[in-house]
């Protein structure tokens, strides 16, 4: 699709898309619950998510992975259901449920035909505040933990450069915790330790109910009065910003585990749309991001992987969604016959080109219409529009900065794609991970670590 045809029906989608223009209504439990309801009536189907205000970066050292673990947990049963029965109920009423552990919260969801909703409730309301930590499940759920820590992360190399990069690039952003856990602290763990977690976190007043679909609000709050209205509060604690301290200067390490490539990962501290001084800049990080990485008109598939033909892959990545500051981050590997040095130079290049010149109007009207596009695709799914509402909410943002994303990346100008390139993307804010092969032959003798991630259960 040409350019000027990509933006015109961009355009025509974000003003005809149903679910995008749909109100969301909003309100609160007596016990602290916050609710967020909003209706999409292209088919009767429902999504339900319980966001709760804690994952990893809430855990002091010393426990790191709790809240995945009691992620893990919170299927193993209540007084009430006991062990797998929730899962067993949802499919049995033709829904699909899981959950998921990340950085900033621990979130819940079935997806259901609307006259399900009140088992959904009925079942989640029930295991927020009274589920069955038993000795015997826990040690049987983190010996899963540690499998899925074994399996998932510790067997792909670029996963522990990337868990090193994070662990390096950060002193008190708790951002360097691994979601996971780090495998020392698993092993340690205890069923008391998990207890205390749940009994800190888990409360109304410490979650978001979030339903969109095919219902209607007044009757969904009564739903949520029913089941959630008698869950008592607790005192939970108050969460403190920890800005990452000044970095003076570039920070690099080498990581040498087996590997068949190397590879590596370079990154800048930069703000979020919740920590940044001018609002505008998070804007244009995503749009500078897009520039350099998004589909192979980008500079990197452009430039690198098929011009220089110097990176087999090369990639650019950034949110301006979290609760701490992040990284906006650049990885690659190169192909044969080219260093992991001169790769790294070329992605440097990348940057010097855009802090010497602006990207022009045109590459920065495709660019923006490729963001664009994405964005009100996402918005089309049902659980992705709860997704959104839910996660932002429980990272302490307004949800209401979803209607003016679109109109905030088309605002952004070259310049200020060229300003946030200059400002943030120095060496002094810069850390490097280099992934050095060893010889796969020594997989098995070398102890790693992994990165863990936002975990399905």
């Amino acid at each position: 699709m040409k350019q000027k045809s990509l933006i015109a029906f961009v355009a025509a989608l974000v003003w005809l898309t149903p679910a995008m223009a749909a109100t969301v209504h909003e309100y609160a439990l007596d016990n602290g619950m916050k609710i967020l309801i909003k209706e999409d009536h292209r088919a009767p189907v429902v999504v339900s998510q319980v966001w709760y205000g804690v994952g990893s970066a809430y855990e002091p050292m010393g426990t790191t992975g709790m809240s995945h673990v009691l992620e893990h947990m919170m299927f193993k049963g209540t007084e009430k259901h006991g062990p797998g029965e929730f899962s067993r109920v949802i499919a049995a009423h033709g829904g699909q449920e899981n959950a998921f552990t990340s950085r900033d919260y621990t979130a819940y969801y079935q997806q259901l035909e609307k006259s399900r909703l009140p088992i959904s409730f009925e079942m989640e309301a029930d295991r927020m505040r009274n589920l069955r930590l038993t000795a015997e499940e826990f040690a049987k759920e983190v010996n899963v933990v540690m499998e899925e820590r074994r399996l998932r992360v510790e067997d792909d190399p670029q996963s522990i450069a990337v868990e090193q990069f994070f662990a390096t690039a950060f002193v008190n952003n708790p951002y360097r915790i691994p979601v996971i856990g780090w495998m020392e602290d698993l092993q340690q763990m205890t069923v008391e330790d998990l207890r205390h977690w749940y009994q800190t976190w888990y409360a109304p007043n410490n979650a978001t109910l979030v339903v969109v679909g095919d219902v209607e609000p007044k009757e969904v709050l009564e739903l949520a009065k029913k089941y959630y209205g008698p869950l008592k509060p607790s005192n939970v604690p108050p969460v403190k910003s920890r800005p990452e301290i000044k970095q003076r200067g570039t920070k690099r390490i080498t990581v040498k585990v087996p590997a068949e490539l190397p590879f590596v990962i370079m990154g800048y501290h930069v703000p979020t749309l919740k920590t940044a001084a001018e609002d505008w800049e998070p804007y244009a990080l995503e749009v500078l991001s897009a520039v350099l990485d998004d589909g192979d008109s980008a500079r990197f598939a452009n430039e690198l992987i098929r011009g220089q033909q110097i990176a087999a892959s090369a990639d650019a990545g950034y949110s301006l969604y979290s609760r701490f500051s992040n990284t906006f981050t650049l990885d690659g590997v190169p192909t044969p016959g080219h260093t992991i040095a001169e790769l790294e130079q070329a992605l440097r290049d990348q940057v010097k080109k855009i802090q010497d010149a602006p990207p022009s109007a045109d590459e920065l009207a495709r660019v923006k219409a490729q963001v664009v596009a994405r964005d009100v695709y996402e918005r089309d799914s049902v659980f992705y529009q709860a997704m959104r509402l839910g996660s932002l909410t429980t990272m302490g943002l307004d949800w209401k900065v979803l209607d003016e994303y679109v109109d905030r990346i088309r605002a952004i100008t070259p310049e200020q794609v060229q300003q946030v390139a200059q400002k943030y993307l120095t060496d002094d804010q810069l850390t490097i991970a280099i992934l050095e092969p060893l010889p796969l032959s020594q997989m098995a003798s070398v102890p790693q670590r992994s990165t863990g991630g936002a975990h399905v259960h």
